[in-house]
């Protein structure tokens, strides 16, 4: 499985309620692209919102977020990480 790290735009104002929800409808679905999303963050100001998810490919975790209603802007491989 690949980690991906997506992008939102355009989203200024989205709220804590919001981002729950909008997870919360991704994680409805993930199963069936074999894909799991991890976390969201998002800065109300900018209007980004990022999310953390594994999956086959990046192509699965658009699918899941545009039959959830908030498809990606950008979808991002991360093959390295640092903790």
């Amino acid at each position: 499985m690949t980690r991906f790290m997506d992008v939102h735009h355009d989203m200024r104002g989205v709220t804590q309620k919001q981002l729950v929800e909008a997870h919360r409808a991704d994680l409805a679905i993930e199963r069936e692209e074999g894909v799991h999303f991890q976390r969201a963050w998002a800065d109300p100001s900018s209007g980004t919102v990022y999310c953390l998810s594994e999956g086959p490919s990046a192509e699965a975790v658009q699918r899941v977020h545009t039959r959830a209603g908030h498809p990606a802007d950008e979808i991002h491989s991360v093959t390295l990480s640092v903790s």
